[in-house]
């Protein structure tokens, strides 16, 4: 490969890149992938209409979003996504630092030593090969292989040099987040998975026997984690009814509009006759069958009277056993998933495998044809291999 083949497989590169960022500025913009795109912002405000857009600005792509987001400073963007979305900014800025560090050393001291690590006549630049720039070209048992150990090292300690900073600065952010932010329930709270089943307590009890045997003096009080039940269902779908109707102008609304009220199968609201009787007659809880009542779970949220007590907690081994009993801090409120926890740990711990094996096998059948190919574009190899397999001779040529 020359340079020309590289700086085209950079233009193409390029090419898709600006390809890519126009699709999601033009995709951005349209009412319909607001719950994708602003997903937070809809969480916290009721859904507005795009309006203000006219239809041809939303279907031509803009920059200048890429201006704010590169403007955007460390306060904001805490304001606004918290401290992870600080954090991870910072590994991309950091990232972008160690770029730039190994691109001016490799460009000013690397590609010259390699360039003329031997006595040959050169060719224009963007006639010669991609092998002079490397450090095959560099004789063998040269001093100039010096050049490429300081380089190395050079960069490897402005990596750790910018590294030790960066996690000064997120380490003394998070500080600053803990301490300042008002006392927050989950500061307290552990997660418990795992609780093991008797048939003489329920749940409930073998978790505030334990803790309270374990943990007397700093353990406060628990909350069992129950089954999906119609109760959880009715209020998702009230949920969202309340969003969807909140974003609705008032002047479409028309009083005579029959009123809904959960009740369905297919889905938990039908509407009904405004009467007395036929609303308490459906909103009974006498109806509600025995699958749905609440059933408690192997889970419990576990309340301690300090946070140092809760840290501790969760961070130390319950049992010898590793499927029982198994604490962590609890997540904040609005990012519990309870459908989640409904399921058994030993299910998790397995899913958790079945992943790993899965991203393990997909990388391998990944690798192998990739490498193949690899291996059929050096040109130095392909007369070996055809003559090792003669019947490849037509798919090489």
């Amino acid at each position: 490969m020359d340079v020309s083949d590289l700086l085209t497989s950079a233009g193409i590169n390029i090419a898709i890149c600006v390809v890519l960022l126009s699709l999601y500025s033009i995709l951005r913009k349209q009412p319909g992938n607001a719950c994708v795109y602003f997903t937070r912002r809809l969480v916290s405000e009721p859904v507005r209409g795009t309006g203000a857009i006219s239809c041809f600005e939303r279907f031509v792509p803009s920059t200048g979003w890429i201006a704010k987001a590169w403007q955007a400073t460390d306060e904001e963007i805490l304001a606004v996504g918290g401290v992870d979305a600080v954090a991870f900014m910072r590994i991309v800025v950091f990232s972008i630092r160690v770029f730039i560090i190994a691109a001016v050393i490799c460009l000013f001291i690397v590609l010259p030593v390699n360039y003329y690590g031997q006595d040959m006549q050169h060719k224009e630049i963007h006639s010669e090969s991609l092998e002079v720039f490397t450090i095959g070209n560099v004789k063998e048992d040269s001093k100039w292989l010096w050049v490429h150990c300081l380089a190395l090292y050079l960069i490897s300690c402005s990596a750790c040099v910018l590294l030790y900073f960066e996690y000064k600065n997120i380490t003394k952010m998070r500080l600053a987040h803990i301490t300042g932010s008002p006392p927050n329930p989950s500061h307290f709270t552990v997660l418990v998975r795992g609780v093991p089943w008797s048939p003489d307590n329920s749940y409930s009890n073998s978790v505030e026997q334990f803790f309270s045997t374990y943990y007397p003096e700093s353990y406060l009080s628990h909350q069992m984690v129950y089954g999906s039940c119609t109760v959880d269902k009715l209020m998702k779908d009230a949920e969202r009814m309340y969003r969807m109707l909140k974003s609705i102008d008032p002047r479409f609304l028309d009083r005579s509009l029959p009123y809904c009220i959960p009740g369905g199968a297919a889905h938990s609201f039908m509407v009904l006759n405004l009467r007395a009787d036929s609303i308490s007659s459906s909103t009974s809880m006498d109806r509600l069958q025995p699958s749905q009542r609440r059933k408690e779970c192997p889970a419990a949220f576990v309340f301690f009277r300090t946070r140092y007590a809760a840290l501790v907690a969760a961070q130390v081994l319950q049992s010898s056993n590793p499927m029982l009993w198994v604490t962590e801090l609890a997540p904040e409120p609005h990012d519990v998933y309870w459908s989640n926890l409904s399921i058994p740990y030993k299910q998790v711990w397995l899913r958790k495998i079945t992943t790993l094996i899965a991203s393990v096998v997909f990388m391998f059948l990944f690798l192998l044809p990739v490498t193949f190919v690899q291996g059929l574009t050096q040109l130095e190899h392909l007369d070996q291999l055809s003559r090792r397999v003669p019947f490849l001779k037509g798919i090489l040529k």
